[in-house]
């Protein structure tokens, strides 16, 4: 059985779909990622023969003001996680961000290129790398970005919402690449039956902007395209820094590729629509 911590999100609930019965998934009601012990007793009572964790602290703004408990979740409950498994060499699985390089680079970061955060999420999600491979150096960490999904709250169902309204403007000076959770979800599993460990990047393509995202959304959705509008990282005064450029590929010869997010976000708009 394979445990998927974190459910109720756009990964675990990816996880919970395609796993079925033969998986477990446990919410944040059910599994108390600051308590330790708690960590310990409930894997020690579900035994699974591998953990995936899709939990942590993601609201990349609101990490500024709860750098604490962004660490808390993102680092220590991932070193923690890494330790029990470690003692029971049982597979483990977390996922990091492309938030942990800086986007001076201009071509795609691969798994060897120097980690270098500059917001509080991205520095949270570099430690529990640390932390994890500290513990447990035959880990599988997964560096994804721009997750989305038709099933949960999600950036796509933000445009939708605001397009409904009227005119928005969207950044469009952020270069990266949307990844559809249900595809990430898949090629993890490929990854875990694989046997690898070590960092892996797994990526959709092809690159794009959040304004070039935004609008192939609002398409999808029949709605006018015009009604979303280029704006600059400055003008628009977000709260966290971003990387400028964080399109991610794989230095290592897997076979494991994801769909084009493209081919697959006409199903997930329209799953979208269903309830946004």
């Amino acid at each position: 059985m394979i445990l998927i911590i974190g459910t109720g999100g756009q990964l675990g609930t990816s996880f919970s779909n395609l796993l079925g019965p033969s998986g477990r998934s446990l919410g944040l009601d059910e599994l108390d990622l600051a308590d330790f012990g708690s960590i310990r007793t409930v894997l020690d009572r579900f035994t699974p023969d591998a953990v995936i964790n899709c939990a942590g602290h993601t609201a990349v703004d609101l990490a500024e003001q709860q750098a604490e408990l962004a660490y808390l979740l993102n680092a220590s409950a991932v070193g923690e996680m890494a330790r029990w498994s470690a003692a029971r060499s049982v597979p483990f699985v977390s996922f990091s961000t492309d938030y942990v390089f800086d986007g001076l680079k201009r071509s795609p970061y691969v798994e060897s290129d120097v980690a270098h955060p500059t917001n509080t999420y991205g520095n949270t999600k570099r430690a529990g790398e640390v932390e994890g491979f500290d513990a447990y150096p035959a880990m599988l960490l997964i560096r994804s970005s721009w997750l989305v999904s038709g099933t949960c709250p999600n950036f796509g169902a933000t445009v939708l919402r605001s397009a409904r309204e009227g005119p928005m403007r969207v950044v469009d000076d952020q270069v990266g690449v949307p990844n559809i959770a249900d595809d990430l979800a898949t090629a993890t599993l490929e990854a875990l039956n694989q046997q690898l460990t070590g960092i892996l990047h797994l990526s959709s393509a092809p690159e794009t902007t959040w304004f070039g995202f935004a609008r192939r959304i609002v398409e999808l959705a029949d709605m006018d395209p015009e009604l979303v509008q280029p704006i600059s990282t400055e003008e628009y005064g977000i709260g966290a820094p971003r990387p400028a450029y964080s399109v991610l590929t794989s230095e290592r010869d897997t076979g494991i590729e994801l769909p084009t997010w493209k081919g697959s976000l006409p199903s997930v708009v329209k799953e979208m629509l269903a309830w946004v």
